[in-house]
């Protein structure tokens, strides 16, 4: 079927297209929210991305509209947006800020305008979660003219994987949105964790970018001001030799020397590898401190719930972090679901009841979020 053909425009199909620094998601979801199609891209974002993308278009139904995932919108985008030119240069203008995530995502973005032109675009933003934050979260404690020439202050992200988590919590759990205080950690290629109170973000890990906050899989997460200044001083590091190390050879894989990935080194642990098993003490402290700084921004503690790659398959990691929170009311000793099973239900609550605070997975809805607000964009 080919791509050019006119779309269907009332509760037709919308293509949603997860760009990141080395993978390109690309999914198609019907009026009813059904995914009909996805494909893993066989290439990192880049000139072959329209190739991939011309060929899953020529399988599938023509879509109504495109949903572009957006790691950061900057200072001036504050929704989920129609692209038009001028928001298309506000994307490139802002992607330093989050150099893995934006830079690939815009090829992608032109990729798509150029083969679907009458078919509107939106631009949905992991940031747009997080825009309420209240003053004394989202403040830096830096001079006025650093935050107010400059712009530094705290965005944070994995919005779009929050709002699709705390929906399902509050299904799970029977209750309003606007009734819970609850504690979302994402752990992924990327880790943060989310404070939302009555159904708004209040408190979060990251930061102006992507890099503070929790250890990740290959980014550093938050480390000491001064270790930067003194590696520059002292040993000469290169702005570029920070930004490379601190992105891409940090964080888990720097801790272990030879994987990013918490099943590769939680293997390697039972093996009797050290630095594998440093790896992940390190993480799983600072997944706790990152959840009780979180907790600190609530009245109480409705719930926790995990989410991402690891937070919905790696049982390990969710124990060590849950067995040494009981001063948060959170216990261990939990259930481990069948991964196809959460696959499959979409949610499942992990804690033995009444030992403690819920607990519970989600299975990560990025895309389905993308397609919800995209159509929310068009009043589709």
């Amino acid at each position: 079927m080919s791509a050019d053909r006119s779309h269907e425009s009332l509760g037709g199909h919308v293509l949603v297209l997860d760009a990141g620094s080395s993978s390109l998601h690309i999914a198609l979801f019907a009026g009813d929210g059904e995914r009909v199609a996805d494909r893993d891209a066989s290439e990192p974002p880049g000139p072959a991305a329209a190739v991939e993308l011309r060929n899953f278009l020529s399988e599938v139904p023509a879509p109504a509209a495109v949903g572009h995932r957006i790691v950061h919108s900057g200072p001036h985008l504050t929704g989920h947006t129609l692209i038009d030119a001028r928001v298309r240069a506000l994307l490139a203008d802002l992607a330093d800020l989050a150099p893995l995530h934006v830079t690939p995502a815009l090829p992608v973005v032109d990729a798509a305008r150029e083969l679907l032109p009458d078919v509107p675009h939106v631009a949905c933003f992991d940031t747009v979660f997080h825009k309420d934050l209240p003053a004394q979260a989202r403040t830096y404690a830096v001079p006025e003219r650093w935050r107010a020439e400059y712009g530094l202050r705290r965005y944070g992200f994995h919005g779009l994987s929050y709002s699709w988590a705390l929906q399902r919590t509050a299904q799970a759990l029977g209750r309003p949105v606007d009734d819970l205080q609850v504690v979302l950690v994402h752990l992924g290629g990327g880790c943060s964790a989310c404070a939302v109170r009555n159904g708004r973000s209040v408190d979060t890990t990251m930061g102006l970018t992507p890099l503070e906050g929790l250890v990740m899989s290959k980014r550093s997460g938050s480390l000491d001001p001064g270790a930067l200044l003194w590696l520059q001083r002292r040993h000469g590091l290169s702005t570029d030799e920070l930004d490379d190390t601190l992105h891409r050879h940090s964080g888990l894989l720097g801790l272990s020397g030879t994987s990013g990935d918490t099943r590769d080194l939680v293997r390697a642990r039972a093996e009797g590898d050290a630095a594998a098993a440093l790896a992940l003490a390190t993480f799983t402290l600072s997944c706790r401190r990152g959840i009780a700084s979180m907790a600190a921004s609530l009245d109480r503690l409705d719930a926790l719930v995990f989410t991402g790659e690891i937070g919905e398959d790696q049982p390990e990691v969710r124990e060590e972090i849950c067995s040494a929170l009981t001063v948060l009311g959170i216990r261990g000793g939990l259930l481990v679901p069948e991964l196809e099973d959460l696959m499959r239900e979409g949610l499942r609550r992990i804690d033995q009841a009444g030992r403690g605070v819920p607990v519970l997975v989600v299975a990560t809805g990025e895309t389905q979020q993308i397609a919800a607000e995209t159509r929310r964009v068009l009043g589709m």
